[in-house]
């Protein structure tokens, strides 16, 4: 409770230049953000400094565009300081925001403020900023970023070449962490590891001869092709570090790499891209999957051979933690039945940096400003970098030990990498990227859609889920290439058939606009119920008889709620789905990326459908967020 009545009290203390006291308590800045549009009518337009806590709608300069009384203040009365930060940096933020709060600089700040980490990804932020308006409206307006933390300072610079330098200004690297090359420790055995070291001209030959491991040992001709995971550089750091390092590797330099470079490497980028699984949107994902490959007894090399990251990244997945998820008090983790190693490659590595940024963009008010400042300042400082490598980074200042898990039992080596190649400049960047586009492994997608009864709901947004399904399918037509393979089906009882194909797979072309109207054609089709799992058995044979070795073959799964009506059980499309994908494999797997719709859907057993594919499941249980979903799950092709 209030010492005394907060308006009162506040308006006696406010002085004509709208400051606040120094040791304004928690209370009283909230109370006065109430208090704030009576006074204002009140005092005649006297402009009080605590902009942040407007609920203004008009935005503009000064910020404070957010709707609703308590929007930017946060449960304790601070100021709400969203920091917008790649998706392995969530942890350690959690705890550096912890500090910066008890630090001499928070302190030394006229209102308290609260660091609050939001997991966004580098390419989509720069996406978001580079668009020149608004953050998306799907977000929510108080998560709105005032701190950005990309993994890499070339997202920075790729902003302020497309938008506005003033956007990112001021922005530094606080912490840094090397890209490689990870691999389950007896696969980096079986290439001489630790002792012979390895090139990334290496993999690409491996990766380019079709005796796969054979060619390394006939004893391990067991193991499959090479394989490769990889994720769309569109979005990841990684993924675009990793094309970079692949340009110099081809052109044979550790610095000045020119967009001529990368067009002479378009040959040997593509022998990499021909060996990968697919195109994650995270890391996390494909660890994950490894993790529980490793977990349930398998070794894991029908999934993946080596997994391109960063070396935090290595680190958490060696401790168990591989999405590195914000491990909760007294929560345990679980090591892997078997480590992955970092392999340094001999070409050299490129880093991500880490910089860290105050937006200067509308929405961030005066003091959400002043605060992401001395936050940005305190990571600088000896306790922030301290922390640092509790995490899996490497800290800037040089004096502070990198500790016990920076050592080969954990994976990793202190002295590596050997070779550090420079970030090229914003032409070559956009140069590879643009390459990528069309030496990226060419994908053969089904879109299979529940179109039972239940896609008739509606959501709090006016849509039906229908509506967002079908908006969502149609927004990442764009990101298919002419030449990839897309078809379309749906299923529901009544139809004649266990899947109706709207759309044969096969070569996109020009057919964008003709696949788009029949996606909107659902509105108006016969909805009954689900025949889940039949129609995805039905589906995978089809997909399975005409996949090739050559491509990313996948089918994309939404559905709404669970089974009612298939002959198959669960189990049995499961053990299909194992059959098909065990130990040596299949050269051609088909795998199946499945989205669980709304809050009725069958997480557990979508989650066993994908696994059992070696796809993932994506979660869409807000059914207003399905269109950032499905632009999640075609970054995979």
């Amino acid at each position: 409770m209030l010492r005394h009545s907060p308006q009162r009290g506040l308006a006696a203390q406010i002085s004509p230049a709208g400051a606040l006291p120094a040791k304004t308590t928690d209370e009283e800045r909230l109370a006065l953000h109430k208090f704030r549009g009576s006074a204002l009518l009140a005092v005649g337009g006297i402009v009080l400094a605590l902009v942040a806590c407007t609920d203004g709608s008009n935005g503009g300069s000064n910020g404070g565009s957010f709707d609703g009384a308590g929007s930017l203040v946060s449960d304790d009365g601070c100021i709400r300081v969203p920091a917008a930060v790649s998706s392995e940096k969530v942890n350690l933020f959690v705890e550096l925001a912890e500090a910066f709060e008890a630090s001499p600089a928070a302190a030394a700040l006229e209102t308290c403020a609260k660091v609050e980490p939001v997991d966004v990804t580098s390419g989509d932020a720069t996406r978001y900023l580079s668009s020149g308006g608004d953050w998306p409206a799907a977000t929510d307006r108080a998560k709105w970023p005032v701190i950005w933390s990309p993994a890499s300072m070339v997202w920075v610079e790729r902003v302020a070449a497309a938008a506005s330098p003033g956007l990112v200004e001021g922005a530094a690297s606080f912490t840094r962490t090397p890209v490689v090359l990870a691999m389950p420790e007896s696969m980096a055995q079986a290439l001489g590891w630790p002792d012979q070291a390895i090139s990334l001209g290496s993999v690409a030959a491996l990766c380019a001869d079709s005796a796969g491991w054979g060619a390394v040992d006939p004893a391990k001709a067991l193991w499959g092709q090479f394989r490769i995971a990889k994720t769309n550089p569109n979005t990841s750091t990684t993924g675009l570090e990793v094309l970079l390092m692949q340009a110099y590797a081809a052109a044979g330099k550790t610095a000045d790499l020119t967009a001529a470079d990368v067009a002479a490497a378009q040959d040997f980028s593509a022998s990499f891209e021909a060996c990968v699984i697919h195109y994650g949107d995270t890391t996390g994902k494909v660890l994950q999957r490894l993790y529980d490959d490793a977990r349930s007894g398998s070794s894991g090399s029908t999934y993946v051979s080596a997994v391109a990251l960063e070396e935090t990244s290595l680190l958490n997945y060696n401790q168990g933690n591989p999405t590195s998820k914000v491990v909760e008090p007294g929560e345990t983790l679980t090591p892997p039945r078997e480590k992955l190693v970092a392999i340094y490659p001999q070409d050299g590595s490129l880093w991500s940096d880490n910089p860290v940024v105050v937006l200067g963009t509308h929405w961030v008010t005066p003091e959400q400003k002043a605060a992401g400042d001395a936050f940005a300042a305190f990571l600088q400082t000896e306790p922030a970098q301290q922390i640092l490598p509790k995490y899996g980074f490497r800290p800037l200042d040089p004096s502070v030990p990198l500790g016990s898990l920076f050592t080969a039992e954990y994976g990793v080596s202190p002295e590596g990498p050997a070779i550090t190649l420079p970030q090229p400049p914003v032409e070559t960047v956009s140069a590879a990227l643009d390459q990528w586009v069309q030496i990226r492994k060419p994908s053969s997608v089904l879109e299979l859609i529940d179109i039972s009864g239940s896609m008739e709901a509606p959501m709090s947004d006016g849509r039906t889920k229908m509506d967002g399904a079908i908006e969502g399918a149609i927004a990442t037509l764009e990101h298919f290439r002419s030449t990839d393979e897309v078809g379309l089906a749906v299923f529901t009882t009544g139809l004649g058939e266990v899947t109706f194909p709207l759309r044969e797979v096969s070569p996109l072309g020009a057919d964008r606009e003709t696949l788009a109207t029949s996606l909107g054609g659902l509105r108006q089709a016969a909805k009954a119920g689900t025949p889940l799992y039949d129609a995805v058995a039905a589906a995978f044979d089809d997909m399975s008889a005409r996949a090739q070795a050559g491509r990313i073959n996948a089918i994309v799964l939404l559905s709404d709620g669970q089974d009612t009506d298939s002959v198959m059980s669960l189990d049995s499309l499961v053990a299909k789905l194992n059959g098909a994908n065990r130990e040596g494999g299949n050269d051609a797997p088909v795998r199946i990326f499945a989205i669980a719709y709304g809050e009725d859907a069958d997480q557990s057993a979508l989650g066993r459908i994908a696994t059992a594919s070696g796809g993932q499941v994506f979660d869409a249980s807000n059914p207003e967020r399905i269109d950032l979903v499905f632009a999640s799950v075609i970054n995979n092709f």
